[in-house]
């Protein structure tokens, strides 16, 4: 009787089966069963083009070769899997239908995947695991010295290695002999590779193309098709474990993260050393028997046994933030906040009594602020956030606090403009350097660097704008109203006359709000429409009509008639190169009165602009 064995997807793309006949292991005594839920899993993935996928369908291709040549019997069994089955592969699914073919065929299971062998034991199923060979020469820790923060492994080039310290570190080669796919290979298997019985790594986000794992202290990240158009391999360590005594910190600053800060933000550029920063708050806080949780993925930050280490569930943290809520941490580190959803879960968090310290990406302490501006309402702000501390080179370079305030903002001077304000303040000096407030249906940050403390005046930066905003609701009346700006809280606009019943409303309604909602004061008034050159013409009268006789090259112009200084008629000069107006119209009426009182020098015609 013939020895059944089963291949599952993982055996078969490690090229072992072939290898095995080659070598009489497998021969004509045994009969291969392969499942025909492997060969749908393995061309869906060629399909999608992954290379495993390939390598899967081509092994099958010899097994089935070698079979003939060796009289080895091959048969597919069981039915072709649904796409939901295919879809649910990573969930285990076809590894299910795997194991019940092996049970149901009463059949040794041949694997290469440590889980499918475990649960092929808890079941009863019998089985053959093939085990990676670790080959320390593949360790990626060889790759690095007592100077190295990073190492970058790409295909198809020397390998690379950031050397130094943040802020002061070089690139450069660590080897002359370029690498291939094959050596990456063999990098990726180590770290996937079992060692008494356990996964060398810890796979902490995973999705097509992409692993982000931890190998000891290393984070690392694994790129290929479809996410890259190469393999890469980057591999980050920190360079050392610091406290809040390395650093150059006032006694101030210590009470303040002591006793008063709930709200904190470590902000700077990447690779400025704030998760660095955020491990030594987290031992601060639990040398003063603080409970400290981190919300990160990776879970890459040096910090105390005590603190556990919170990892985001299927690349989102909702859930994860349910359990904080009942555990009840004093101080939660969130390590990196990035997406909306991440400032919305921080901004909860906080409000619920946790101390939050959020680590975050900014070129400047104002852009970590600002980051939150519009994500949740200014007001709240300040309850959210009240320290904030730039991270530069390892070094801290800047720390504002926050307050919310109710007054006039500087640099305005009626009182009945008295708003909101969040100021920020640099916590050594504790003099204001930002005030953020509503102007209009906008929050805007204005730097008081731009105002004259003694005068109260605003240079061009907050004019322009004022100006902007303004144009922009009054151009709803009028698209070519002009605006000046009279003094820090009132404007002069002009517009057409037609609409200014419009601008002001019934009662006065229409502009009050507009002056409630951009907080000055308006004047309104009409605009003198645009006039040309003046131009020459003759005056007759007949009847019930007064004539203005021009040249002929005016007839179609639109012109416009000016009696002491003031435009009374706008009208076009008709075909035989005059223009007729009714003594009876209020115009002609003005200009009769004109010629008799013989004051006909006040009027003057301009061609229209």
């Amino acid at each position: 009787m013939k020895t059944k064995i089963v291949l599952d997807t993982s055996i078969i793309i490690d090229g072992e089966i072939s290898k095995k006949i080659d070598n009489d292991e497998i021969n004509e005594n045994y009969e291969i069963i392969i499942p025909r839920a492997v060969i749908d899993e393995l061309q869906s993935q060629a399909c999608k083009q992954k290379e495993y996928g390939t390598d899967g369908l081509l092994e099958l291709k010899k097994i089935r070769e070698k079979s003939i040549e060796k009289k080895i019997d091959v048969n597919y069994v069981g039915e072709k899997p649904s796409l939901a089955e295919i879809k649910l592969a990573k969930n285990g699914r076809i590894d299910a239908i795997i194991n019940d073919i092996a049970k149901n065929e009463n059949a040794t299971l041949f694997t290469a995947d440590y889980i499918q062998h475990l649960v092929a034991d808890a079941t009863g199923i019998l089985n053959v695991h093939k085990k990676t060979e670790i080959s320390e020469e593949y360790d990626i820790e060889s790759y690095f010295d007592e100077r190295t923060m990073s190492v970058h492994l790409i295909e198809g080039i020397e390998p690379l290695a950031k050397k130094g310290t943040p802020g002061n570190f070089v690139l450069e080669k660590i080897s002359n002999e370029k690498l291939d796919k094959t050596i990456l290979g063999k990098v990726i298997d180590f770290l996937f590779s079992v060692k008494k019985n356990k996964r060398i790594s810890n796979i902490e986000i995973a999705f097509e193309g992409c692993f982000v794992i931890m190998y000891k202290n290393l984070r690392i990240v694994i790129t290929q098709q479809p996410i890259s158009n190469k393999i890469e391999i980057t591999a980050v360590r920190p360079i050392r474990k610091l406290s809040l005594s390395d650093y150059d910190i006032s006694d101030d600053l210590i009470n303040r993260l002591s006793n008063e800060a709930e709200g904190i933000l470590i902000a700077g550029p990447p690779g400025s050393g704030k998760s660095t920063f955020a491990s030594s708050i987290a031992e601060h806080y639990v040398l003063k028997n603080k409970l400290v949780k981190t919300l990160e993925s990776p879970r890459d930050l040096q910090v105390p046994d005590s603190v556990v280490q919170y990892g985001s569930f299927k690349n989102g943290y909702e859930r994860v933030s349910d359990l904080l809520l009942l555990v009840r941490p004093d101080f939660t580190i969130f390590d990196e906040v990035r997406k909306i959803k991440d400032f919305e879960l921080f901004a909860d968090l906080r409000l619920t009594g946790i101390g939050m310290i959020g680590v975050i990406h900014a070129s400047k302490a104002l852009d970590a602020i600002q980051r939150f501006i519009g994500k949740i309402e200014l007001g709240m702000i300040p309850h959210i956030i009240d320290t904030v501390i730039f991270i530069l080179e390892g070094k801290i370079k800047k720390i504002y606090e926050l307050d919310l305030t109710v007054k006039v903002p500087s640099g305005m001077t009626e009182q009945d403009l008295a708003r909101p304000i969040v100021e920020i303040k640099d916590f050594f000096s504790k003099e204001t350097e930002y005030e953020i407030y509503s102007y209009g249906e906008e929050n805007v940050i204005i730097p008081l660097e731009n105002i004259d403390k003694k005068t109260g005046n605003t240079n061009n930066k907050i004019n322009k704008l004022a100006e902007a905003k303004i144009k922009e609701i009054i151009n709803r009346f009028d698209s070519k109203a002009e605006i000046r700006i009279v003094s820090n809280d009132r404007v002069k606009i002009s517009v057409n006359k037609e609409v200014i019943p419009k601008i002001i409303g019934k009662g006065g309604s229409t502009i009050s709000e507009i002056e409630k909602k951009l907080g000055i004061s308006i004047d309104v008034e009409a605009k003198n429409p645009e006039i040309g050159d003046e131009m020459q013409f003759s005056v007759t009268e007949s009847g019930a009509h007064i004539y203005f006789i021009v040249d002929d090259n005016l007839i179609g112009k639109k012109i416009n008639l000016v009696l002491d200084d003031e435009i009374i008629l706008s009208n076009l000069i008709g075909k035989k190169a005059r223009l007729k107006i009714d003594k009876k119209s209020e115009a002609g009426g003005k200009i009769l009165n004109a010629i008799l009182s013989n004051n006909l020098n006040a009027i003057k015609l301009f061609e229209s602009g």
